[in-house]
Parts: C-alpha cells; sequence; structure tokens
C-alpha cells in the first residue's frame, strides 16, 4: 500500500529542528478542520528513549487544545513499568503546577498490557499470513489486541522517536501500537520471531519480517492515525516527520540510518558499553549489548556498566530467574521445555546473551556478557552472566584505547555499532 509522502523537516548538521518549523510541521500534519470537536489520544514513549516529547506535546496542545473534545496522554509501555504522574509529567517537561493548571483536561494513562479487561481483540493474523510475513519461519494463528480505549478515540497521533532496534530493526511508527498499546500474544509472537532471526541479523534493517508483521496489525486500528517521527542527535532533535505511520517511519529510519550507526574498521576484545540512568533495570539495560554485538570479537567480552540497575525485572524477574540468560539455540534445541514460558521473555534472554550455539547439550556463546551493576555476583552466576564489582572499574582506564582493541561506550543503548567488513559468524546466520 502507497501512503503519501510525509511532511517533514531535516535539520543541518550539528544544529536541531527549529520550534517554529515545529509549529509549522504539526499545524500543517493535524490540520484543526480534522480535530475540531474530537477526541484525540496522544501515545508516547516513556522514559527509556530519548526524545523532546514534552515539546511536541505543548505544541500539539497548543494548537489543538481548545478545538478537540478531549486530548489524553498514553504511555506506549509495551511491558514496562507504568509510571507516575510526576513521571509523566517530567516526560512532557511541565510541572505538576502546570499539570493541574494548562493542563488540568489532559488525561494520563499507562497501557496495562497484563490486564486482559483493559484490551479488546481486533482481528486474528492467519497462520498462512503469518507464513508469508516471517518468510515460512513460522505459521501459526496469531491474535491481535490493543488497549480497548485506544479505540474509543476519534484521532490517535503516535509522538515518538527512531532508532536502530534489536527486534523490529528500527523503532517508531506503528511499534508505538504494537507492542507500545498492544496485548500479550503479539508481543510475544514477534519479540520471538526476532529472536529466531536474531539481533545481528534484524537491528539496523527496515523491512523485517517483524516490521511486516507489526505493519499488519496496526492495519487492524481503523482508528485515523498521525505519526510525528522524531529523529535525535545528542539530544536534540535532529529531524520531524509527519505523516502516517508507515511514511513518517520509513523516512525517519533513514535519518536514523544516517544519525545512529557507527562504523567501526575492527572487533574489539573487550567493550565497556555504560547504560545511562534512563536505563534502571536489565530489562531496557539489555541494550546496552544489543547495540553493541556485532563489535565484539569472538572470545571478546562486554561488560554492562551500570552501578544503578539493581533489578533484572521488576515484572518479568522471576521467570527470568528460572530460565536464565542463554543463546537462541539453547532455546530451540529443548524446545519442548521452554515453549509454554512468554516468548517475549526468551527473546529477551537470548538478545542480552548473544549469538552461540547448543550442542550435545553443551552451550557456546560467542562472546562473555558481563554485568557491573547493583545485581549480587549469586544472581548473575545464577542467570549465567558474568560479574564484576562495579565499584572496581575506573572508566577512564577504558576510554581512547580503540588501537589496543578496547571500546569504551560512555552513553550505550541508542547507537549501532557495526562493523565495515561482514565477520565470518554474521554470514553464517
Amino acid at each position: 500500500m502507497q501512503h503519501p509522502a510525509p511532511l517533514s523537516c531535516v535539520a543541518p548538521v550539528g544544529a536541531s529542528v527549529s520550534p517554529s518549523d515545529v509549529i509549522r510541521l504539526v499545524s500543517e500534519s493535524c490540520p484543526i478542520e480534522d480535530y475540531r470537536g474530537k477526541r484525540v489520544v496522544l501515545i508516547i514513549p516513556d522514559s527509556t528513549r530519548t526524545c523532546p516529547v514534552g515539546q511536541l506535546f505543548q505544541t500539539l496542545h497548543a494548537h489543538l487544545g481548545k478545538v478537540v473534545r478531549e486530548l489524553d496522554v498514553m504511555i506506549a509501555l509495551g511491558t514496562h513499568q507504568p509510571m507516575s504522574e510526576e513521571a509523566i509529567c517530567q516526560r512532557l517537561e511541565i510541572s505538576l503546577e502546570e499539570r493541574r493548571g494548562k493542563y488540568a483536561a489532559v488525561g494520563f494513562h499507562n497501557h496495562q498490557w497484563d490486564n486482559p479487561a483493559a484490551l479488546k481483540r481486533i482481528g486474528i493474523i492467519s497462520s498462512d499470513e503469518i507464513s508469508g510475513l516471517s518468510g515460512g519461519l513460522f505459521a501459526m494463528d496469531v491474535p491481535v489486541d490493543i488497549n480497548a480505549s485506544v479505540l474509543e478515540y476519534d484521532r490517535i497521533i503516535i509522538c515518538g522517536p527512531v532508532f536502530p532496534h534489536e527486534v523490529v530493526g528500527f523503532s517508531g511508527g506503528n511499534k508505538y501500537l504494537f507492542p507500545g498499546v498492544s496485548g500479550p500474544e503479539i508481543l510475544n509472537f514477534f519479540h520471538w520471531l526476532g529472536a529466531v532471526v536474531t539481533n545481528p541479523m534484524i537491528i539496523g534493517n527496515k523491512w523485517t519480517p517483524v516490521r511486516k508483521v507489526v505493519d499488519r496489525a496496526a492495519a487492524l486500528v481503523k482508528v485515523p492515525k498521525t505519526c510525528l517521527a522524531m529523529v535525535v542527535d545528542q539530544g536534540e532533535l535532529a529531524g520531524l516527520f509527519c505523516g502516517t505511520p508507515e511514511s513518517a517511519w520509513d523516512a525517519a529510519s533513514e535519518l536514523s540510518r544516517q544519525l545512529h550507526i557507527e562504523t567501526k574498521e575492527r572487533a574489539f576484545h573487550t567493550v565497556l558499553s555504560c547504560a545511562p540512568k534512563m536505563y534502571d533495570e536489565l530489562w531496557v539495560g539489555g541494550k546496552c549489548m544489543y547495540k553493541l554485538e556485532p563489535v565484539v570479537a569472538d572470545g571478546g567480552e562486554l561488560i554492562i556498566y551500570a552501578p544503578h540497575i539493581h533489578e533484572i525485572s521488576l515484572t518479568h524477574g522471576a521467570l527470568i530467574k528460572e530460565i536464565g540468560y542463554h543463546c537462541r539455540d539453547f532455546f530451540l534445541q529443548q524446545w519442548d521445555k521452554f515453549k509454554d514460558y512468554p516468548w517475549g521473555i526468551l527473546a529477551h534472554s537470548t538478545h542480552v546473551r548473544g549469538i552461540g550455539s547448543y550442542v550435545d547439550g553443551l552451550e557456546n556463546c560467542r562472546v562473555q556478557v558481563t554485568l557491573a551493576t547493583g545485581i549480587p555476583e549469586a544472581t548473575c552466576k545464577a542467570i549465567n552472566l558474568g560479574y564484576r564489582d562495579p565499584a572496581s572499574i575506573r572508566v577512564e582506564d577504558f576510554a581512547n584505547r580503540e588501537e589496543e582493541g578496547i571500546l569504551h561506550v560512555p552513553k550505550a543503548g541508542e547507537m549501532l555499532f557495526h562493523l565495515k567488513q561482514r565477520p565470518d559468524w554474521a554470514r553464517e546466520m
């Protein structure tokens, strides 16, 4: 299906999209007469994504707030932890006083992925379609559930950033619906689909099998949708693309490909991947592995340095401790044992542990993944990850040593690193 080209503005290198251009693009992409008297929901990411959501929210509110019947905000949590009112205010860059005054009419809603009463089934993607979309990897009916309240609005505005992504290839667009505000069945399915294809084969590629499934699910949502897709560079808005979720994401991902992928000439035997504070548990801090796995040498070590992380996952921690962190083939070769676990948890496990094999009962992972976090050593060993005391690490000792095979990434998780020449292990996948 062809979609109209999005409206867009791309800033010159080193600059950012001006506030006046943001206002212009918002007003042109969201004509007032299309929204007058309508109930509108703005779907935004939680605090684990870097982007000026507040600027877009405030611009949209100024543009539409007086003409819509209702303007609400829903946090596309996926399976992340709910946000407090104060945290949502911080995400929207408003004060609690402004929340109770200027923005008092705006409803704040956290998605409830694990509450069946909050979900509605909008269709089923048939096994034949799944086979076609997945390139024959799977053939099964996949139920498509979404937050029921989303369907009660007259208009959906998706507002979020685009980055290379380990499950879908590039984040953004319809991903803010699936898994952002979706039910667990389709979420678990396509996360495991991405894991079977593997992170290195998915991340930084656009038209992945997972993207096809996400877009197919979004086609079942009949509420008119507009997407404001942001591309962020060094915390600044480098590009804004406004249109359908498909067209805005398509254009934004091209800019993300230019800005968010760093090519290295060589692999590194040691990588210190420093997690920013916005990753408050390993469930999201695993991005520090996903984005760097392609540049770790065979037999090398990737250290996730995050003294502030003390939890594997508040939501999923018990199950993760039960299965541990393993490569894809560990699960595939013992599928009867693991098939009844939530597939999204299996996917997270394989993404953090990375590429490996499982032959004759022996697991052989390509790289060592070590946690230098607040997670205790005994727990790390129990979940099949290495441990280092974070107090023993002097970050400066890892800096400026690339010629020695040591890479230091001070803010990991959003920039993808890959090798100029595809390594042998990737050619074999």
